[in-house]
């Protein structure tokens, strides 16, 4: 039985907005020249600040990445199960974002 306090996002939701790990910053790393092919432009700074996290058949994360001084992208990637065996995606993102603004599901 699940509690309130449940730590786990139930499927579907998206979990609270947290500060981003070292595997949030590989999991951007991995997608950034795909951004990077996306816009045609290189981003020298490219820095995991927080994100969220939706389980889905497979994972949706929403991370907000530095790109510049006040300049961030929001991305959201999606890892399928490990049993897929596929490449981490990069399903869709928003540029012109700033440190304020929420993560929301896009």
């Amino acid at each position: 039985c699940s509690t309130m306090s449940d730590p786990v996002p139930r499927l579907g939701g998206t979990s609270k907005t947290k500060a981003a790990t070292a595997e949030i910053q590989a999991i951007a790393d991995k997608v950034k020249s795909q951004l990077e092919e996306k816009e045609n432009k290189k981003y020298p700074t490219f820095k995991a600040t927080e994100y969220k996290s939706q389980v889905v058949a497979g994972t949706n994360y929403f991370i907000k990445v530095q790109v510049a001084d006040d300049d961030f992208v929001h991305l959201r990637v999606f890892e399928s199960l490990p049993h897929e065996n596929k490449a981490l995606a990069l399903s869709n993102y928003q540029t012109n974002k700033t440190k304020q603004d929420e993560l929301a599901y896009f």
